[in-house]
Parts: structure tokens; sequence; C-alpha cells
């Protein structure tokens, strides 16, 4: 009974520190990565992005793992899905 009530008290903390762990930032981050997994999929034709790099690009043609973006009127390039930072909305698109 002794070494049952030693093991509990020395594991609570390690689960009550996983726990908050989990909820404070594995969590969020899941919530994160989910919302720009489906960003990346409604993407469509005409939206306008900024990529990793800074760049504001409208989507010409999405493709499998790449999108064809143009950068200027004369400018179009492939961007790997990877590096689509977020969609432009309206407002900051003026």
């Amino acid at each position: 009974m002794q070494n049952y009530k030693e093991l509990l008290t020395s594991i609570l903390p390690l689960v009550v520190l996983f726990a908050i762990f989990y909820f404070f930032i594995i969590r969020p981050q899941r919530v994160q990565q989910k919302k720009h997994k489906e960003m990346l999929a409604n993407l469509q034709k005409g939206d306008k992005i900024v990529a990793q790099g800074g760049f504001i690009c409208e989507v010409i043609k999405p493709e499998d793992t790449f999108f064809s973006v143009k950068l200027n009127d004369e400018t179009i390039v492939k961007l790997a899905k990877e590096y689509v930072a977020y969609k432009l909305d309206d407002t900051y698109s003026k």
C-alpha cells in the first residue's frame, strides 16, 4: 500500500505536466495545421496569397503539389504548397 502511494505521487505530477503541455502546445498547433491545410485545399484561381518569402501572389492554377502563381503582369512562377504562408483577405489586398 505504501509503494502504491509513492508511485502515485511520483507519476501524478508527470501526468499533470503532460496534460498541460498537450492542451497549451500540441493541441493548438494541430488546430492551426488543420486550418492551414484546409486553406490550401480551398485556394482557387484568382485568390491572393502571401508566400513565406513575403511575396504577394495571385493563384493562376492550383496543382497537386504546386501552385502556378502570378507575381506581376509578366512573371508567372510555380510555388510549392509548403511555402504558402496565408491567404490575403479583401481587407488586406487593397
